[in-house]
């Protein structure tokens, strides 16, 4: 079976469960392809972890099976019931993870620039895709119902995710450089 199926060649997609077909300028399917966007930044991400940083491809990995969770239910519209749905408990989770490694990294008292290792500097780039996907969601709310675990699941994930990069290059000790507004 070929992986290509040519009805997307116009510019339009259907859901799951639908057979109308949608424009792929569509805010749900921008907000899933957003998701999908930083689950693949993530991975870069984690390949590109040292050996001082691999332990924290554990928690990325967990972070990648969420975002799948999340845009499969984004990709599933109401009425119909997604396959799976995030639990409300994944944001606990990711609580508890960036208490973790807040108890490790020195205190932040100035904004930092993002970079440092290539790994910190694409978890950063994660964090800012993080927010994007967070602001269109947000905005396919208004129109449509979307659930508020997944709100409150990728505002916790931008921590995490700046919390991640912080951690990374601090065991690669590549030193944060802060940024100073009075030049």
């Amino acid at each position: 079976m070929a992986i290509y199926t040519k009805r997307g060649d116009r510019g339009t997609t259907t859901l799951y469960g639908e057979k109308r077909r949608r424009s792929k300028s569509n805010e749900r399917i921008s907000a899933y392809g957003t998701v999908d966007e930083l689950n693949s930044q993530l991975g870069l991400a984690s390949s590109l972890l040292s050996p001082r940083t691999r332990r924290l491809k554990v928690p990325i990995r967990g972070i990648q099976q969420d975002l799948f969770e999340i845009a499969a239910e984004l990709a599933t519209p109401p009425p119909r019931k997604p396959a799976v749905a995030i639990k409300s408990d994944r944001a606990r989770k990711l609580e508890k993870l960036i208490d973790d490694l807040e108890g490790r990294l020195p205190v932040l008292a100035n904004f930092i620039f993002p970079g440092g290792s290539s790994a910190g500097a694409a978890m950063h780039v994660a964090r800012s895709i993080c927010r994007r996907a967070e602001r269109v969601i947000v905005k396919l709310a208004k129109k449509e119902k979307v659930r508020a675990e997944i709100l409150v699941y990728l505002n916790r994930l931008s921590d995490t995710l700046f919390m991640l990069a912080r951690e990374i290059n601090h065991l690669d000790k590549k030193p944060e450089e802060k940024w100073r507004g009075d030049r």
